[in-house]
Parts: C-alpha cells; structure tokens; sequence
C-alpha cells in the first residue's frame, strides 16, 4: 500500500512540475500590424484608396488583407521567418505572390518595413 501511494505521488510530482514550465514568450519587433495604402484615380477621375495589411503574430504567422475602399479584396494567412535581421514572408495559397524578404528600419517618425531592392513595404501602425 505505501509503495503505491508513494508511486502516485511520484508521478502527481512530475505531472505537476511538468506543467509548470514556462512558454517562451516572443517579443520581436515585427509582431503587430503594418500597412502601406496608395490613393488610385481611375480614368473617371474617381480617388479610390488601396490598403494592403500585414498582422504579424508572436507564433511566426500571419494574416495579408487588401482593401480597396471599404471591402476586402484578398486575405491570406502567412508564415514569417527570421534569420539574422532579414525576415521572410510565405504567403499560403497564392501562387502569384512572392515571397516578401525584408528589414526593419527605423526612423523619426517611426519604424518600416523595408524590401530586399530598397523599397517600404509597410509602415508600423
């Protein structure tokens, strides 16, 4: 009988222990929200605004809208990488979207997102 009850209070022990680990808790600096948006003016002179939305998340995914006014257009999950300072954006399911490999820089008014050719993808929200 003791060693029964000694054999279950072993394995409550490292049940227990084992539950109290500790996640690691991502702090990157991409994680949050980045937009870039552009005015249009179609052949009827009409402005219409583009709004492209990149939420990144602390478990390396994502989630990619485009507006066009105030409807969505395309929304995509994502993948992010990091290796170094370059990170790598995988769109899922949209075979027409490269992959993004961009930077962050900083500067007075803020942080953005800077692509591999020197373009800004985004600006931090």
């Amino acid at each position: 009988m003791t060693k029964k009850f000694l054999s279950l209070l072993a394995i409550c022990a490292i049940v227990f222990f084992a539950n109290c680990s500790r996640i690691e808790q991502n702090t990157d600096p991409i994680i949050g929200i980045w937009s870039q948006s552009e005015l249009i003016v179609t052949e009827s002179s009409a402005k219409q605004t583009i709004r492209k939305e990149w939420i990144f998340n602390d478990v390396f995914l994502g989630r990619y809208h485009e507006i066009k006014g105030s409807t969505i257009t395309l929304k995509t999950d994502f993948n992010w990488s990091k290796q170094d300072d370059i990170y790598t954006v995988e769109y899922k399911g949209l075979d027409g979207k490269p992959n993004n490999i961009i930077t962050i820089k900083s500067t007075d008014d803020g942080f953005y997102l800077q692509k591999k050719d020197g373009a800004t993808l985004a600006i931090r929200e």
